[in-house]
């Protein structure tokens, strides 16, 4: 699987995984809503409900009193009297509380009012009727009973508890209605949302398997590959030995070819030394001999005869060239013997042991302590973690590094150098900084590469010295990289395993 498409699934289950964290938060919003307005519109039918029995219960107690008033007025036997009495007491909490359920509807509100003054008309009847049996004024009762027949307030109190049980009803079938689209909806949802869900389980279901498929392939073909990985390894590496024995056999060889003409070089120019007497003696006196011959110039300690005008000019020429030639000599031998201690350092078997960097860095900072004072330069050395590695290619690295950080300070500048390292997923990692005249960024990795060095060349060197660095840090099983900025310093890092073993050795020897 390519990468782009491991990326296509991964944003696709994302996706996915998104759209199904929003369904159950639009169905739980949904539902949260859609109950509470089912409890409300609940409520408010049984708010309804409520009003219509409380109407009942005023309507029954107020029958009751109607009742007793006759079965005393009838009877005067004082039990009807009792009855009457307590069926007059509920009437007026039975109002109140009437008044109380309806008080967010106006219509309703309105009907009370004029409930409530019929009522009261309608008691007052009832205790002046008592009052007349009480006197014993029948006469006057049966005229008031004639009136209230007459005026009929009974039947205005139930035309207007008729009225308020029909906008109850009204109110009912209203609000019966909106609970009953309440619920639909509510289950619309929860029905949308479940299948949405199932939808989306089953997109997962799907996309796992493939997953799952894609995985089980993946694993296949690792199973096949590392059937024959151990065997490529080996031979890889018995080539890579290979390669690395015949170039260290040619650079070797290449050395010691190279270093036979030189000698012959060094032998004949130290002979052309010699001459360059006897050579410039003839010719001084030649330049002095007259029409007869006379005798050599008698030489003091191999003192150079007095010449005059080319003659001169000669002479320096020739000094001058054989100096040239004894330089590039001496660098020509300096390169041979750099070669061959890369050569002997290649064939060199690493050996692991527990290193402590900061005893091993503060001895080598105390073997450059006289280089940096000439440069004024103070070295700070931070806690370094503990290794298992090389020592001697830990001394070659970190000794090469400071001591370039040291010659390439700048002049008249008080050096700061810091060597600080941390640890980081097996790894332990340092850093060698500086404030010196730092490095473009263009050569970053010419520094590395043998023979090769950038900048101003006013410091005595081979171009050896990193690049040597470097391969001894990837035998070691680590990387080393650069920053740095003309003028700005340079930090170079080293990456070594903490922990260099036995198996590395033989992988990178």
């Amino acid at each position: 699987m390519t990468s782009v498409a491991r990326r296509r699934r991964a944003t696709g289950q994302i996706l996915l995984l998104t759209a199904g964290f929003l369904v159950l938060v639009a169905i739980s919003a949904a539902s949260v809503l859609l109950v509470n307005k089912a409890r409300n519109d609940s409520a408010s039918v049984a708010h309804t409900i409520e009003v219509e029995n409380q109407i009942n219960a005023l309507l029954l107690e107020i029958r009751r009193a109607e009742s007793a008033a006759r079965g005393y007025l009838l009877t005067r036997g004082p039990e009807f009297l009792a009855d009457h009495d307590a069926a007059v007491a509920a009437v007026r909490p039975d109002l109140d509380t009437l008044a109380q359920l309806t008080a967010d509807n106006p219509r309703q509100v309105d009907h009370v009012v004029r409930l409530r003054s019929a009522i009261a008309a309608r008691l007052d009847q009832f205790a002046r009727q008592i009052q007349f049996v009480k006197q014993g004024d029948e006469a006057g009762a049966t005229t008031l009973v004639r009136d209230v027949a007459v005026r009929d307030a009974t039947t205005s109190i139930r035309a207007i508890a008729d009225a308020m049980r029909s906008e109850e009803e009204r109110l009912l079938t209203q609000r019966t209605a909106s609970a009953d689209g309440s619920q639909q909806l509510a289950s619309l949802v929860t029905i949308a949302g479940s299948a949405l869900v199932i939808l989306l389980a089953a997109i997962s279901i799907l996309l796992v398997r493939r997953s799952a498929l894609a995985r089980d392939e993946a694993e296949a073909r690792l199973r096949e590959n590392n059937l024959t990985l151990e065997a490529t390894v080996d031979a890889r590496t018995a080539d890579l030995r290979e390669a690395n024995d015949e170039i260290q056999r040619f650079a070797y060889i290449v050395s010691h070819d190279l270093r036979s003409p030189l000698v012959n070089i060094m032998g004949f120019t130290a002979e052309l030394e010699e001459l360059r007497g006897d050579i410039f003696r003839r010719i001084g006196s030649l330049a002095h001999a007259g029409a007869e011959p006379s005798p050599l110039p008698v030489m003091v300690d191999d003192a150079d005869p007095e010449l005059e005008g080319t003659d001169k000019q000669l002479s320096q020429d020739f000094t001058e060239a054989l100096g040239f030639i004894k330089s590039s000599i001496a660098k020509m031998d300096r390169l041979i013997s750099a070669i061959l201690n890369l050569t002997r350092e290649g064939r060199r078997e690493f050996e692991p042991v527990e290193i402590d960097t900061n005893e091993l860095i503060d001895g080598i900072v105390r073997t450059l302590a006289h280089q940096a004072a000439e440069a004024q330069a103070q070295i700070h050395i931070e806690a370094l973690p503990h290794i298992v590695s090389d020592r001697l290619a830990l001394e070659q690295i970190f000794s090469n590094l400071i001591d370039n950080a040291i010659k390439y300070l700048k002049p008249g500048k008080p050096g700061a150098i810091t060597v600080r390292g941390r640890k980081k997923l097996g790894f332990a990692i340092f850093e060698i900084a500086d404030n010196g005249r730092g490095i473009d960024p263009k050569d970053h990795q010419r520094i590395f590469e043998l023979f090769r060095r950038a900048g101003t060349q006013d410091r005595p060197g081979q171009g050896i010295g990193l690049a040597h660095v470097r391969a001894l840090v990837r035998r070691l099983g680590g990387t080393m990289s650069v920053a740095s900025e003309l003028n700005d310093g340079s930090t170079f890092t080293i990456t070594l395993p903490i922990s260099w073993n036995i198996r590395n050795r033989n992988a990178d020897s």
